[in-house]
């Protein structure tokens, strides 16, 4: 393999860069700094949010006071612009591409911001924006740097890199731990390609490490910002809601008469069922069962299981809100042991449906007939996975590929697990996902080429 160092920095990639500083930046001037129903928690550093972001926004509050969120935003879109670059610049001098192409590239890593802007139904230019997705994005970018490095390179300290980039993803949103996993499982398989066996329990370790260092950083954070050692809350009532969706009346009975957690589960389905927010109501197709899910899964959440639960908690007494937080999400991982294994099979089936809409949202919009397209291109990129291992030489498009779609895969389930799959959760594997196919495809059409300019010349 070769290894790629970037030297010098020539006019034309300072000009690529500019341009995309120049996108970033006019963005923010034209539609001006996005405050949505999130925001307030990550400015105020509420206990249900991942640090790292909260932080960002504290430090330029710290430094700019008034109108720091234009500064922070404006930040966002420099760091974004960056990411971008150097993530373009190195693909195209490790696949040796000509301008039009590195241009195609950093095209397709634009497309996500102009979706979610005119595409999606929160319509929100993110890198203007006081959401964590506005952090997470040039981080990932960053991160898919240094993990192609260590696959292409294999060296040693773009792995560390790829690491850390990893831990920092998950330090601002939950659902990017996937990364973590991501890394370690590439990073097990290229050693076992290697036949370095001795080395395969070193990736494991190192990943304990860092979860553990994540929940560390998370409880002390949580100490320093509310007086209480503790780790974020709310996670196991998102579960919650999907279990509660899935249940029938009589899964109730997992628990104990009288207990409290029949009084909660009794509370949750009556209400649930008055207002029609479970399976039964979903209709009777596979679209409809997917949309209705989606659509009510935050209603069933805020105003039945967390009112519920909030309700309950505060009327015992002198208890703030943090203990309240605590207290509730305690209750639902304490009922979600009992009440997942009553209704497994039908909490199963309306997963796979919020799979289905994350994987469709991953690489394109969600409608019945770009669903179809969705679902042929995906088996095209196994196909582009499957032939460069197999019939060419093109291993490095086919680590490409497989990583984008082993991304894709974790992140859909991850997310699945605990609320729906949004566009803005999905968002981070698609412009990856559309290089990959786009180099495989490439490297498919080059093979072709020159194998075809080689039979020609023996005749």
């Amino acid at each position: 393999m070769e290894i790629v160092r970037i030297k010098k920095i020539s006019i034309k990639s300072w000009c690529i860069l500019a341009g995309l500083c120049l996108f970033f930046l006019g963005a923010l001037a034209a539609f001006g700094v996005g405050v949505y129903n999130d925001s307030e928690q990550y400015i105020t550093m509420h206990i249900h949010r991942e640090p790292l972001y909260p932080l960002f926004l504290a430090f330029f509050r710290k430094l700019c006071k008034e109108g720091y969120l234009t500064v922070a935003a404006a930040a966002q879109g420099i760091l974004t612009a960056v990411a971008i670059w150097l993530l373009s610049e190195y693909i195209t001098r490790h696949f040796k591409l000509h301008l039009w192409e590195e241009l195609l590239v950093v095209g397709i890593q634009l497309l996500p911001h102009v979706m979610t802007r005119y595409v999606s139904a929160l319509h929100i230019f993110l890198e203007s924006s006081v959401m964590s997705e506005a952090l997470c994005i040039p981080l990932f970018h960053f991160f898919l740097y240094f993990l192609l490095r260590m696959l292409f390179e294999q060296r040693g300290r773009d792995c560390a890199f790829a690491l850390v980039f990893a831990f920092l993803l998950s330090m601002t949103r939950g659902q990017m731990m996937t990364t973590i996993l991501l890394w370690m499982a590439l990073r097990l398989l290229q050693l076992a390609l290697q036949k370095k066996y001795r080395l395969l329990l070193i990736p494991i370790i190192a990943v304990a490490a860092v979860f553990g260092m994540r929940s560390l950083a998370v409880h002390v954070y949580n100490y320093a910002v509310t007086g209480y050692f503790m780790g974020n809350t709310y996670g196991q009532v998102n579960t919650l809601t999907n279990v509660m969706y899935a249940c029938d009346e009589e899964d109730g009975e997992v628990f104990e008469a009288g207990s409290l957690e029949r009084t909660f589960f009794d509370r949750f389905y009556a209400e649930a069922d008055a207002m029609g927010l479970n399976y039964k109501y979903g209709g009777g197709t596979f679209r409809q069962r997917a949309e209705h899910l989606e659509e009510y899964h935050d209603v069933l959440k805020f105003q039945v299981l967390e009112a519920d639960l909030s309700a309950y908690y505060f009327s015992l007494g002198e208890i703030d809100y943090y203990e309240q937080s605590s207290m509730s999400d305690d209750m639902a991982g304490v009922m979600l042991r009992k009440l997942l294994p009553a209704c497994f099979g039908q909490w199963l089936y309306d997963y796979m449906l919020l799979c289905s809409g994350g994987f469709i949202r991953s690489i394109a919009v969600v409608h019945p007939l770009i669903n179809l397209i969705a679902l042929l291109i995906y088996a095209v990129a196994v196909f582009f996975v499957v032939w460069h291992i197999w019939r060419s030489k093109q291993h490095d498009a086919a680590w490409m590929m497989g990583t984008a779609l082993l991304f894709i895969v974790a992140n859909v389930c991850a997310t699945s697990m605990t609320i729906m799959c949004l566009s803005r959760y999905m968002i981070y594997g698609f412009s990856f996902f559309y290089t990959a196919f786009y180099l495989s495809f490439r490297a498919i059409c080059f093979n072709t080429w020159r194998y075809g300019k080689k039979d020609a010349g023996k005749k």
